[in-house]
């Protein structure tokens, strides 16, 4: 179990996912910059997160829900949290879901998220969470995501990384990827092309301001 003080972003798992280099570049060395994915990716959040709450028979669905997960050492906020009965009288039973702004990924980042948020559901209210949906923004569709035992460990020891990657407080060194680093916002903070191994982005920009200072 982790203390309320040793809590980490939610979010960083995604990060940390898609490139540790890019989540200890966030989550260590507090770099960020914005491009046009995570400008439509804000967008998308602030509408959601602009409905407040909503009620309807059989369904209560809230927005930008708190979370946290002393097991895991995560905290966050769940875009959308919708709370489903059966029957009159039966138990609400929490479906998260997650908006993301564009199409469903091959790989677990998404999938990761969305199951860190359902176990942290279930730590705070004590219930068991099968599933929740992922909604994408260019195919305004949901893809459901079951947690399964597979995803959940993969879950469990991406948050372990995640703590092992910020207690080390060193970034890991850049391994340039078109695909991945040319779509990355942090792009030219990284300079992944020149940035030698194992420097982080505050020494290499140490070194190029001694540079001109000494022109």
């Amino acid at each position: 179990m982790y203390a309320e003080d040793d809590l980490l972003p939610l979010s960083g798992l995604q990060h940390l996912l898609y490139c540790e280099r890019q989540c200890s570049l966030i989550h260590v060395e507090g770099q960020w910059a914005e491009n046009l994915f995570t400008a439509e990716g804000e967008v998308n959040h602030e509408r959601v997160h602009a409905g407040g709450e909503r009620s309807e028979p059989g369904l209560r669905t809230a927005f930008s829900l708190r979370l946290r997960s002393l097991a895991l050492g995560l905290s966050g906020v769940a875009d959308v949290v919708e709370f489903r009965r059966s029957s009159p009288g039966a138990p609400w039973l929490p479906f998260p879901v997650e908006h993301k702004r564009g199409r469903p990924k091959s790989h677990d980042a998404d999938r990761v998220q969305l199951c860190a948020q359902a176990m942290c559901l279930e730590e705070m209210l004590d219930v068991d969470i099968p599933a929740g949906a992922l909604f994408y923004g260019k195919t305004r569709r949901r893809q459901d995501v079951a947690f399964d035992a597979a995803l959940r460990d993969t879950t469990a020891r991406t948050a372990t990384r995640f703590h092992e990657l910020v207690d080390a407080g060193v970034t890991p060194r850049a391994r340039y990827d078109a695909k991945r680093c040319d779509a990355c916002s942090l792009i030219h903070v990284c300079q992944p092309k020149t940035a030698g191994a194992g420097r982080s982005v505050r020494a290499y920009l140490a070194t190029a301001i001694a540079g001109e200072e000494l022109e």
